[in-house]
């Protein structure tokens, strides 16, 4: 059901997704990467998010809220790191890096986990928990008002 809460979660989540997208851009990776549509890909993620996992837990409590908010985040990070580490493990299956299928769904793993090794960075963590909180009050304070 569509509520002013999903969207405002939607909302929440998609301008953390930018900020934290653009910050790893600027400050995490080397100069030399190209980025591609990693940007409106994590933004489209935050959307889905928000609007499925924040804005489904809304009107539940503040302390539900916040703590629903944390969930959508880490559940944002999740889903950016796995879908970038598949695109990825698709450009490199393209130009025949892999010799098997199961090698090229091996190296989706290894590639999650040398993607989420990049976000092991405390400006990067403190972003998203304090993006998180206030994504999680937010949509709570509109469930608690505009139903």
């Amino acid at each position: 059901m569509t509520t002013a809460a999903r969207l405002v979660a939607a909302l929440c989540l998609a301008l953390l997704a930018f900020i934290a997208s653009r910050y790893i851009m600027t400050s995490l990776m080397p100069d030399t990467t190209v980025f591609g549509y990693f940007l409106w890909v994590n933004v489209m993620l935050g959307l889905v998010c928000g609007w499925r996992v924040l804005g489904a837990r809304a009107g539940r409590g503040m302390a539900n809220g916040i703590s629903a908010g944390i969930t959508a985040t880490a559940t944002l990070v999740f889903w950016g790191v796995m879908v970038q580490a598949l695109n990825e493990m698709f450009r490199l299956a393209m130009r025949h890096r892999y010799d098997s299928m199961m090698e090229a769904v091996m190296a989706v793993f290894q590639l999650f986990l040398d993607f989420g090794a990049h976000l092991i960075d405390g400006g990067f963590i403190g972003l998203m928990i304090a993006g998180a909180v206030l994504s999680g009050a937010l949509t709570e304070v509109v469930a608690r008002n505009w139903r």
